[in-house]
């Protein structure tokens, strides 16, 4: 393995944290012993392309400096290859790395447990959701929760977490069950009426929210969270408890565990770590170990 490491970095990610993270995250794996470039873009496409140069030419890991919208970017570039994921998370939601269990906006240990992994020659296999060729680390969502995302990303008069909360309340407001049509492992086609269905590699979505609350993200298969047609009365009492994972108890809540799903349903659009996807119909995959992290967890060799 080559001791030259990619810093991956968004130096926009929580309001300028990214910028500020990187440098005692290069210090960390500099102390080390490795040998530390930084990758940065004029724009997404621009920086996918040069991470995706980093990865082909051989780095012996790429450590993404940012949040859930970099660690997106970088999963594209790592997954399917042998080239580990290293994970700095410092931006809003951090959603992929609190599933991954690594250190959240603090750079400095981020950066150590990724040495430490490296100088151990050990990482940890996880699967990967892919829809098309896009891949995804933790929530697909779609229906309720995706369109309090659309009406947010809307808002360019009001910033930071205020505006989803206005969203979901302008959401509520319009509020009306979804006509779904869902294929669980090519199984048969089932038109069912919902609130939302969310597809978890990882468990949280929204900085924490555990809406698929026991997802594993190496065993192979997703959770499927599904909040049938509920009043808003009941969606106002439900809500609340995504937070704590107690939503999967309520009986208007069931759970799927699956290798893959058809979703489509008119007027939706789906999101996945946070970044649109587009509007159903779709079908997600789940990948057994598609990508190898720098996290803890049962080892395997580089």
């Amino acid at each position: 393995m080559t001791s030259e490491i990619t810093l991956f970095v968004n130096p926009t990610a929580g309001r300028g944290r990214g910028a500020h993270a990187a440098q005692p995250a290069a210090s960390a794996l500099r102390d080390a012993g490795f040998s530390v470039r930084t990758v940065l873009g004029v724009d997404a496409d621009d920086a996918l392309r040069r991470a995706r140069e980093a990865v082909a030419g051989g780095t012996g890991a790429l450590i993404a400096v940012g949040g859930d919208g970099m660690m997106s970017l970088a999963l594209q570039a790592v997954a399917g290859t042998t080239t580990p994921l290293g994970v700095v998370a410092v931006g809003t939601g951090n959603d992929f790395a609190r599933a991954l269990g690594t250190p959240i906006r603090d750079p400095a240990a981020a950066g150590q447990l990724a040495a430490e992994a490296l100088k151990g020659v050990t990482v940890r296999e996880i699967d990967l959701g892919r829809v098309g060729e896009r891949w995804f680390g933790s929530v697909l969502a779609s229906g309720f929760d995706s369109r309090v995302n659309d009406r947010g990303n809307r808002m360019r008069w009001v910033g930071g977490r205020f505006k989803y909360d206005l969203a979901i309340l302008a959401e509520l407001a319009a509020f009306k069950p979804i006509p779904y049509r869902i294929r669980l492992d090519g199984g048969p086609v089932r038109e069912i009426e919902a609130t939302l269905i969310a597809v978890g590699n990882g468990s949280t979505y929204g900085g924490g929210m555990r809406i698929c609350a026991d997802a594993v993200m190496d065993d192979g298969l997703f959770d499927v969270t599904v909040v049938g047609d509920c009043s808003r009365t009941t969606l106002l009492k439900v809500f609340p408890r995504v937070y704590k994972g107690t939503h999967l108890s309520h009986p208007e809540v069931t759970v799927h565990r699956v290798s893959s799903i058809e979703l489509a349903a008119a007027g939706v659009t789906a999101y996945a770590d946070g970044e649109q996807l587009g509007a159903l119909p779709l079908t997600a995959t789940c990948v057994p170990g598609a990508v190898r992290v720098l996290a803890p967890g049962s080892p395997t060799g580089i």
